[in-house]
């Protein structure tokens, strides 16, 4: 399949009103030509949301690569796409691997695209997207959906900067570690929570991250039963059943500032002191005391009142 015959190759208009040229046939170039590996995005349940530049690659490429092809298939059938699609994924990645780049490296395009939502997004991919980069083979985008930015956009919580976690382990202790690692960033959290094992992992959610910290988890996005429930770590843990069907994303908001704590009489005594022991006069050693504790001078002065000698 050349560039100038598929027009995968190329950007379109700005308009975006040309259409593409008709796909030449999928072998691979004279002359060792370089193939191209597509990263597709596919929809995360409304089948409405496959782009049409995504069926275009999709019907056009040689090969497509997904973890599960028969929940690729559904997809492809309803598009009336006949492309054959192989099983790629954790298992098979290592011998699978090494023959794709072969057959990229003489011309072949191929398309890598997830069970749902964007690849390499929780899903396989990640050798074959490093392969192709290392050994100079274009790897071009075909974006779209995406369950961890669908979430973030309708949660309501702060989007930016946010830290995406990923499936949690299954085992409690190494889901325990995993969890301590995220509760120590300042800023959102987005989570993929397995259906079933909701409720534990709501639950350890909350013990590890604080059961008042304000999250959103939704289900089902884009679907008809398309679910959003707000509240507490801890509320949402509690309501959980054990088990449930469909995909749910957690989105967990921020933790709250630290309280700052008081500056107490003491500490201010202490901390004129030292400045003081720094050579500091008098009216120096207030304004050093005082930004020290994060307080004015005005208040400092009040905190040393009760201490005459000062």
């Amino acid at each position: 399949m050349s560039d100038r015959g598929s027009g995968l190759g190329a950007r379109g208009s700005d308009t975006g009103a040309e259409s593409p040229s008709t796909p030449e046939p999928r072998t691979p170039g004279p002359g060792g030509r370089v193939g191209k590996l597509f990263v597709v995005a596919t929809p995360i349940g409304n089948l409405g949301d496959l782009a049409p530049r995504a069926r275009e690659v999709l019907s056009a490429v040689r090969l497509l690569l997904a973890e599960d092809t028969r929940h690729v298939r559904k997809l492809l059938n309803h598009f009336g796409i006949s492309t054959p699609a192989r099983s790629l994924h954790e298992h098979n990645e290592a011998r699978e691997v090494p023959r794709l780049l072969a057959d990229l490296a003489t011309g072949a395009e191929f398309a890598l695209l997830s069970d749902a939502g964007t690849p390499l997004v929780a899903d396989p991919g990640f050798r074959l997207v490093r392969g192709c980069r290392e050994r100079g083979i274009p790897v071009l985008a075909v974006p779209g959906p995406s369950a961890v930015t669908a979430a973030l956009a309708v949660s309501g919580l702060p989007p930016v900067p946010f830290t995406f976690a990923g499936f949690l382990p299954p085992k409690a202790a190494a889901r325990a570690a995993a969890l301590a690692g995220l509760a120590v960033l300042p800023h959102t959290v987005v989570i993929f929570v397995s259906p079933h094992r909701l409720r534990p992992e709501l639950e350890s959610c909350a013990e590890a991250l604080g059961a008042g910290r304000e999250a959103v988890l939704l289900a089902e996005l884009t679907k008809v039963h398309e679910r959003a429930n707000r509240g507490t770590l801890g509320e949402l843990a509690a309501a959980a059943a054990g088990e449930a069907k469909g995909e749910h994303t957690l989105v967990v908001g921020p933790p709250p500032p630290a309280a700052v704590p008081s500056a107490t009489a003491e500490a201010a005594a202490l901390a004129l002191e030292e400045a003081l022991a720094r050579g500091l006069d008098l009216a120096d050693a207030r304004r050093q005391a005082a930004r020290a504790l994060g307080i004015s001078r005005r208040e400092l002065y009040d905190l040393l009142m009760p201490h005459p000698a000062r």
